[in-house]
């Protein structure tokens, strides 16, 4: 499922790329997977093409199915903290941190 899972999202990224005017986040993963199902079932655009496409068939039909431009945020998103009864017990850190992550790959022989 994860292989399925990363090949429609290749497939959405390289069929929105070949836009520059479409963003990733309007491509449907729902109707990718649902045109991938249906071209399996019937069998279709098995057979490349000489000419490389990068959008490919899937691409190309998630592309005539875009969902709407996302709404420009009013607000920062906030975390909603559970409304309790009780003060909680000493000194309690509210303030919000920047997160940064690495990673480090090393090559053993």
């Amino acid at each position: 499922m994860l292989v399925t899972y990363q090949a429609l999202r290749l497939a959405m990224a390289d069929a929105t790329g070949t836009r520059s005017d479409t963003d990733l986040d309007r491509a449907s993963f729902s109707s990718a997977l649902n045109i991938a199902r249906d071209l399996l079932v019937q069998a279709a655009a098995i057979f490349g093409y000489t000419t490389v496409d990068l959008a490919g068939t899937i691409g190309h039909r998630a592309l005539a199915s875009l969902m709407p431009a996302r709404r420009v945020r009013t607000r920062p998103c906030a975390a909603k903290r559970a409304i309790s009864k009780y003060n909680a017990k000493g000194a309690v850190d509210r303030t919000s941190y920047k997160a940064t992550i690495d990673v480090l790959t090393t090559r053993t022989p």
